[in-house]
């Protein structure tokens, strides 16, 4: 059982979103489970059936709790989104506090509701961290397999192949199908495979048009999809002035690196340093654990890339209020060069004011030029902590 960083709150109502198997419901067991809250699981046929018809049968019980019930637990509040109506009365009637999870944001938006107009908190919860699993941590292991709590659960390479490729066939039965937001399945399916295979890269929409047998028109639905059911977002170009032409289109990240690599069909492929599969997983997961840790600490961070034009790159451009950006390079050597960085270190140049790092798999924090080289994890602490 790993104790989650996210700081969720006690007297507020609040949602939490996260793509499923992130750990939600084990986490809220974990902090509210008491005889003064009562749980709804909609996940329970019976349960989304009941609430389905009658909405307002949560109204009529919730008037009738006893004194000492303090809480009401909703959990996949997306299947049925006319109780956040009913959840909005009883916010202004009564003193009960609210815990709402949600896999998808697709249908709660689609009904028009309003996230009960700001009288409940948001929060996302992320598959694990590094610093969450802590001593168990192995980056050899999150790099091949993710860092979805369910995988650590099982033993064998084969079991955790198993359950990996059996949560994409339960993302799309449970969360596209059911939804009812593609009209065709075989073209979403292959839509995934290449968009997984092209993790990472500038999305070139006419390619995974041409690729996946569909419009570019599609293919940008399709990422709406993946955005709206929380496996994955984009990481937005640089768009600040520059003195060097830069690329325009976005990049885009799944939200595990297991189920990236279950989705391209690479489960069976080895990750062996120094080659290029290797340094895009790790590149994978240092982007992941940065935005996870953002998130988390409330950072008020903003992500982009900067790509110009003749192939010069910046990782990651972190925009942090009252201070510098904050600009990254990821290699996934143990021993960084003051060769390997010498074109970060030009297109640094090109900012007025910044701050440069690169996080690698280097045993100490060496200093080259005005870049610091950090241990990947001495540099999340350094950058990405609370403090």
């Amino acid at each position: 059982m790993f104790k989650r960083i996210i700081q969720l709150s006690e007297n507020a109502s609040f949602f939490l979103f996260g793509a499923r198997n992130t750990g939600k419901s084990t986490l809220i067991q974990q902090r509210f489970s008491s005889k003064s809250h009562v749980w709804i699981n909609l996940l329970n046929p019976q349960e989304e059936t009941k609430y389905s018809k009658s909405p307002q049968l949560l109204y009529e019980e919730a008037m009738a709790f006893d004194k000492e019930i303090t809480h009401i637990v909703i959990d996949e509040v997306q299947k049925v989104p006319a109780l956040l109506n009913v959840v909005h009365q009883l916010l202004f009637e009564t003193k009960l506090i609210f815990v709402l999870t949600g896999s998808s944001a697709r249908q709660l938006r689609k009904s028009g509701v309003n996230l009960l107009a700001g009288r409940a908190f948001v929060f996302h919860l992320h598959p694990l961290t590094a610093s969450e699993m802590g001593d168990t941590f192995n980056l050899d292991h999150a790099m091949h397999w993710g860092m979805l709590p369910s995988v650590t659960h099982h033993e064998s390479d084969t079991d955790k192949r198993h359950f990996l490729m059996a949560y994409t066939q339960t993302y799309l039965k449970e969360e596209i199908r059911a939804e009812q937001v593609v009209r065709q399945l075989n073209p979403f399916r292959r839509f995934l495979e290449v968009a997984a295979q092209c993790n990472g890269k500038v999305i070139n929409y006419a390619n995974l048009a041409k690729d996946t047998g569909v419009d570019d028109k599609t293919i940008k639905h399709y990422f709406t999809i993946l955005e709206d059911t929380l496996v994955g977002g984009m990481l937005e170009p640089y768009r600040h002035s520059f003195r060097k032409r830069l690329s325009q289109k976005p990049k885009f990240y799944f939200f595990d690196i297991g189920v990236t690599r279950a989705l391209a069909g690479y489960l069976n492929l080895p990750l062996l340093p120094s080659t290029s599969l290797y340094g895009e997983v790790f590149e994978h997961f240092i982007v992941l654990e940065c935005q996870k840790l953002a998130d988390y600490h409330a950072l008020d961070f903003r992500f982009s890339y900067l790509l110009t034009k003749d192939g010069a790159e910046i990782d990651l451009v972190v925009e942090r209020p009252g201070k510098p950006p904050l600009l990254i390079e990821i290699k996934s050597t143990t021993s960084v060069s003051e060769q390997k960085l010498s074109t970060f270190e030009k297109l640094c140049a090109e900012f007025d004011d910044f701050e440069a790092v690169c996080f690698s798999r280097d045993s100490q924090k060496r200093q080259v030029g005005k870049i610091t080289i950090y241990p990947w994890q001495q540099g999340l602490e350094a950058f990405f902590s609370a403090n």
